[in-house]
């Protein structure tokens, strides 16, 4: 009687691979890149008079990644963010499940082209970052503050008890 392998290495000997002629394989590509799309994808965007990138972001996009300090006050936690060079109205700061996630685009002043550039480092575009929140805070009165180009978003934090004298009743 025969192992698992050894059937496995005899069927694989058994079997003959055989190479697509070049010009089919260009004849399915071409048929695939001409082929109607599928019913579903009907009605896209481009169809309806709009550009396919517009009012979305691209899967591929890049997108930096802002830096943050995270701390704590005895009653908040805090987080701080470099971001000059947006305005309030770029910014989208939400809280829901104990992540913090910050977006915002941060628009180039003057294009310059690329081959004129001696050195650049820094980001322009859309960035975000999620923050996991290390202590229960309370979202509902969270406030963001922009000085100087510096985010500052107070969480407060939600002090649970951890230890409880219970009394007994008679």
């Amino acid at each position: 009687m025969s192992s698992f392998f050894e059937k496995l290495k005899g069927s694989a000997k058994e079997k003959v691979l055989v190479e697509e002629k070049p010009k089919e394989k260009a004849k399915k590509i071409e048929k695939i890149k001409t082929e109607e799309k599928p019913s579903f994808a009907k009605g896209t965007s481009t169809e309806l008079g709009r550009s396919p990138t517009e009012g979305k972001k691209e899967w591929f996009e890049p997108e930096g990644q802002l830096a943050i300090d995270v701390y704590q006050t005895e009653f908040d936690i805090v987080i701080q963010a470099p971001i000059a060079g947006v305005k309030k109205e770029d910014l989208d700061i939400s809280i829901e499940n104990d992540v913090v996630t910050i977006r915002g685009n941060r628009q180039k002043p003057e294009e310059v082209e690329e081959k004129n550039y001696f050195s650049q480092e820094c980001y322009w575009g859309p960035f975000s970052r999620q923050i996991i929140l290390p202590v229960e805070g309370d979202p509902s009165r969270a406030e963001a503050l922009m000085k100087e180009g510096i985010l500052t978003l107070r969480i407060p934090r939600i002090e649970r008890e951890k230890k409880r004298k219970i009394a007994v009743k008679e």
